[in-house]
């Protein structure tokens, strides 16, 4: 495979503790918080929290969040559900009302509750050292006084300009010289300074309870929203339990539904089978046939995820080896599949931010969080600094459908943090931000480093492939089988060779339609710390 024209960044190296994500004011917070003491959820949580402020396309308190966390002291694997519901006044007769046949993606009808500041404190609660006050501090003073926004960031900014144009309040929390800021330039947010200086002050419920929830509400109602008051007071989170499937010697733990994560399970159960290894990176029978374990999964996808309180989720069945095996029938070598179904195991009886913390203790953090595409629903209550996420759009309206809107039902979720673990202890915190990209970027950066020996900057650094538009409404593939695209990097014997198995394949050179990695190898052999970053994010890893 070919290399990428720019210069390879090296792997960081770290002795004691390591922060990775995709903006390098966060990734310097989380740190800080780790040299004063701070446990890796602490460290997480701050470095979220400067995520909100510096990338507010992404994330920040509108949105939900999932966490993975190892406890050393226990030896044990947590999971966080820490996702939002469909509010009370949320129904499908609401839409019918309204005319509208699928919930749109943007304004005040896709919003649900927010998860992520209920995440914060219950995450710190079970395992934070330092006050949450302190972790909070570091965004409120550059919320206050200003950061200089990175150039990936800045260009994300400008791509929605038009649509936050629209909203009185994403006009005054993004637009400080009214437009969208340039790369270089300093943007301060005080009304976020003043929500987190609250939360530092009054706990979770000045956001569910307070002053915050009010801002919410009033919004809402100003403009056709249908979150309540009740809806925000009664938001809980959930701890889980993780789910895995082994590959290479490895264990890979991923979150159940209502997270897509599983889907990364049956892709690499599928691909277990075959000797990836001997096909090499980049060739096309390894990208023919991770393509074709692509569709198989998201298949299921289409069909059985749902919120699990609310729906019947095969998961066991799902990522068993026995249904894997069986559905590795569906593989052509030789041929790309244009038509398949989801199967059905139980007849045998376009952004998000992650980041990764470990600390000096050996707990280790993988979060994600997110308020799904691009400044969410693009609506900001007016005071808050943020934008309410717009999650609800991912429901169906179709009452028949496993993710059918039903008020208080979480709607299927894109964002999945992972975990490696190598007999019984962490070996690898990552994951792979961007929609349906992210189970297809987990499988790829496993595979880089488990079948073709690269470290995890190489892992991440290598070109990419993603697998779009297979799926109608119903979930069925679409008679042309979907579109391959194909990062510049691969040589074009390979675009040429997948076209002759029957694959539709574009050269696509925007890095931000192939995810954002990031991760830290825990090296038990030497025992360091190796971090790898994205090279398409404007991110680091860094470590003391």
């Amino acid at each position: 495979m070919e290399r990428s024209e720019k210069a390879p960044r090296e792997v960081m190296v770290a002795d004691h503790a390591m922060v990775a994500t995709s903006q390098p004011r966060a990734v310097e917070t989380g740190l800080e918080i780790l040299k004063r003491g701070g446990t890796a959820i602490d460290a997480a949580i701050a470095t979220n929290a400067m995520l909100g402020l510096v990338e507010p396309m992404s994330c920040g308190l509108g949105g939900d969040l999932f966490a993975l966390y190892w406890e050393a002291e226990s030896e044990q694997l947590y999971g966080f559900n820490g996702s939002g519901r469909a509010p009370t006044a949320m129904t499908r007769a609401a839409f019918a009302e309204r005319g509208l046949d699928r919930i749109p993606l943007h304004g005040p009808l896709s919003w649900t509750v927010p998860g992520c500041v209920d995440s914060w404190f219950a995450l710190h609660d079970r395992f934070g050292r330092l006050p949450m006050s302190d972790l909070l501090e570091p965004t409120i003073e550059a919320a206050e006084n200003g950061f200089a926004v990175t150039p990936v960031i800045a260009r994300m900014w400008e791509r929605a300009a038009e649509r936050l144009a629209q909203d009185p309040g994403a006009r005054v929390a993004f637009f400080p010289k009214g437009r969208a800021p340039k790369a270089g330039e300093t943007v301060r947010n005080p009304d976020l300074a003043s929500c987190l200086s609250a939360l530092a002050g009054g706990g979770r419920d000045t956001f569910y309870r307070g002053p915050i929830a009010d801002r919410i509400v009033c919004c809402a109602a100003q403009v056709g929203g249908l979150i309540a008051s009740a809806d925000l007071a009664a938001h809980t989170s959930e701890w889980v339990e993780p789910v895995s499937a082994p590959y290479r010697g490895y264990e890979v733990w991923e979150l159940p539904p209502n997270t897509q994560g599983i889907a990364a399970l049956q892709m690499l159960r599928l691909l277990e089978g075959f000797d990836i290894a001997s096909f090499g990176p980049g060739s096309v029978e390894w990208v023919h046939r991770f393509i074709e374990a692509k569709k198989l999964a998201y298949e299921d996808r289409a069909r059985f995820y749902a919120d699990p309180a609310c729906a019947d989720v095969p998961i066991e069945a799902l990522i068993s080896a026995e249904y894997a095996e069986a559905r590795r029938a569906c593989i052509d070598p030789g041929r790309a599949a244009t038509q398949l179904s989801a199967g059905d195991p139980r007849l045998r009886t376009g952004d998000t931010v992650y980041l990764t913390v470990v600390d000096e203790q050996g707990n280790a953090a993988s979060l994600i969080q997110s308020i799904y595409v691009g400044f969410g629903s693009g609506v900001v209550p007016p005071g808050t600094g943020f934008a309410m996420q717009n999650r609800g759009n991912l429901f169906h309206l179709d009452p028949n459908h496993a993710n059918a809107l039903e008020p208080g039902k979480r709607p299927f979720h894109t964002i999945i943090p992972a975990m490696l673990t190598e007999s019984g202890r962490p070996r690898f915190s990552f994951g792979v931000m961007g929609g349906d990209m992210q189970p297809q970027g987990h499988v790829q950066i496993l595979a880089n480093l488990l079948d073709f020996g690269m470290n995890v900057q190489e892992a991440g650094e290598a070109p990419r492939v993603r697998h779009v538009g297979s799926s109608t409404p119903t979930g069925d593939v679409q008679v042309d089988g979907g579109t391959v695209w194909l990062e510049p990097g691969f040589p074009k014997s390979v675009a040429d060779g997948l076209r002759a198995k029957g694959h539709r394949v574009e050269i696509r050179d925007d890095g931000l339609l192939f995810g954002g990695y990031q991760g830290i190898w825990i090296d038990r052999e030497t025992g360091t710390l190796h971090g790898g970053s994205e090279p398409r994010k404007d991110g680091c890893a860094l470590g003391y």
